[in-house]
């Protein structure tokens, strides 16, 4: 089984994913061809900041299943939606500063490893690409990054109740974070293996 790109832009897919297609690990469907078959062919998920959450609800069936048996969700964005019982919407920073851009690791991660937290801050000497806000981490959550001094958890990962995992990351499409330390392609990667279970 591979893991499942939701498309939802119109322009190509993402570079960082081209090898993984070409090796089958990764199936890019754009969102609005997305059936049943394709969730329940698929091992992990990946979405990105560009899905249309009130048209993915009609997958939510969909994509508890997949948990159910086992299977990741890679989140990137804003949860806006209640696709699976124990999420919550996401809460931005309030008037933010840049010191409230600041990121700390708060626990060690694959997806993560060998990365510096503070390379990602800025992307050409700007701060907030990375994220201005949160989604609310569900109890029994591991919170792996923070923003700002009160470090409210901008990356974490949870084990849903009924099985399987999603890692939220609330900003931008952590692939393309890091460009100027080219770290975007290796958390891509990551990205990938932990949705198909090779890492974590």
């Amino acid at each position: 089984m591979s893991v499942l790109l939701v498309h939802s832009h119109f322009g190509p897919t993402p570079p960082a994913f081209t090898s993984a297609i070409a090796e089958a690990r990764v199936v890019s469907v754009r969102e609005r061809q997305l059936t049943a078959e394709d969730f329940a062919n698929a091992q992990g998920l990946i979405t990105t900041t560009h899905l249309d959450q009130v048209g993915f609800m009609a997958h939510a069936e969909a994509v508890k299943t997949l948990l159910d048996r086992g299977g990741r969700w890679f989140f990137n964005g804003h949860i806006l939606r209640n696709f699976v019982d124990g999420l919550e919407i996401y809460r931005p920073l309030e008037k933010p500063k840049r010191p409230d851009y600041a990121l700390t690791r708060l626990a060690e991660h694959p997806i993560f490893a060998s990365i510096e937290q503070k390379s990602l801050e800025e992307n050409k000497g700007v701060a907030g690409f990375y994220g201005r806000g949160y989604n609310p981490l569900p109890p029994g959550g591991l919170a792996v990054n923070g923003i700002g001094p009160e470090r409210h958890p901008i990356d974490w990962e949870w084990r849903c109740p009924q099985g399987g995992r999603i890692f939220s990351h609330a900003g931008n499409d952590l692939g393309g974070m890091g460009g100027e330390t080219g770290a975007g392609k290796l958390l891509t990667e990551r990205i990938i293996a932990w949705c198909s279970g090779e890492i974590g």
